[in-house]
């Protein structure tokens, strides 16, 4: 699952990665934990929830000129996400989980 376009993505965000990102801009951000996407095969906690973020105020002004529409947000979000504590942390260490599938392929091939 990626956030936004392939040239600009995050993979796999979570609902509370991107309410931290609008909060700390400073943008109305609230977290329903319990809402989906009814497509989502995923079914797990950590893909739940949706964010709802106040771009305008009620006079239709905007709230942060930084953000004059969804797209500008999002592009934000998916540039910040990657830089939170939380994803540089995962990164920094050698994962044995990614490493599984990395090295040679002997045994490939029918066995005679």
């Amino acid at each position: 699952i990626f956030l936004f376009s392939p040239c600009k993505a995050v993979e796999n965000p979570t609902a509370t990665e991107i309410q931290d990102v609008c909060s700390a801009v400073g943008l109305n951000a609230f977290l329903e934990k319990n809402k989906m996407n009814s497509r989502e095969w995923n079914h797990d906690v950590q893909y739940r929830g949706r964010v709802q973020v106040q771009l305008k105020q009620e006079d239709g002004s905007l709230c942060l000129v930084q953000f004059p529409s969804r797209k500008s947000m999002m592009l934000y979000v998916a540039e910040m996400i990657p830089k939170l504590k939380t994803r540089t942390q995962k990164t920094d260490g050698a994962d044995p989980s990614l490493q599984q599938g990395e090295g040679c392929k002997k045994g490939k091939g029918k066995k005679k």
